[in-house]
């Protein structure tokens, strides 16, 4: 799975964020699954999480009709979302510049030129490229149209989730294989997943 390597490719993605979900400059919605397995022999806690159970998480950055832009699989560590995605290589590619994010534009109806950004849960650090909601619920008219489209664009990532397991059984129940297999069976899932959304 290739992340969009122009700016076009990045501009389509935003432009379907605008059209479908309202929310304009954004280039996916990231999240992170934690993917049940059979605790691995002699692994200790090195795969137990918080939820009390084994699992490797699947980070995901989704595009607006629950494509796969990006995956990571793999990481083992009792973190949050935010820690998981401060270890992988589209952190480290968003910090760096690497990824021909198109320049600044201005919003609809606007002449202040803002930069694209990734959409996150109140998990994730904030930093320029990711924008997340507002804390506290009861905040002031423009801040709570905010928090609310951004609630809504959070589904995408959500709904993708959904998807998958809907579609890909297998993720419903303990996946009794070595975690190296699991991460070459999301691999494909992920995979699958795309070609038969672009199949419909």
């Amino acid at each position: 799975m290739e992340v969009p390597s122009s700016e076009d490719c990045w501009e389509k993605i935003s432009e379907d964020f605008q059209n479908k979900w309202n929310f304009p400059n954004a280039l996916g919605v990231l999240d992170g699954k934690h993917v049940v397995i059979k605790a691995p022999q002699h692994s200790g806690s090195v795969y137990y999480n918080y939820k009390r159970t084994f699992s490797i998480v699947l980070m995901a950055l989704v595009g607006a009709n629950y494509k796969f832009i990006y995956t990571d699989k793999g990481c083992n560590e009792r973190v949050s979302d935010g820690g998981v995605f401060a270890n992988c290589s589209l952190s480290n590619a968003l910090s760096n510049g690497r990824l021909k994010i198109p320049p600044p534009r201005p919003l609809p109806g606007r002449i202040k030129y803002v930069p694209y950004v990734i959409i996150a849960d109140d998990a994730f650090p904030f930093k320029p490229y990711l924008m997340k909601p507002f804390p506290f619920r009861n905040q002031p008219g423009p801040n709570r149209v905010y928090n609310y489209r951004l609630s809504r664009a959070l589904r995408v990532v959500e709904n993708a989730f959904g998807l998958l397991a809907n579609r890909f059984r297998i993720l419903r129940k303990p996946i009794e294989l070595c975690p190296e297999k699991v991460i070459k069976l999301v691999s494909a899932i992920c995979v699958l997943h795309n070609f038969l959304l672009k199949r419909n």
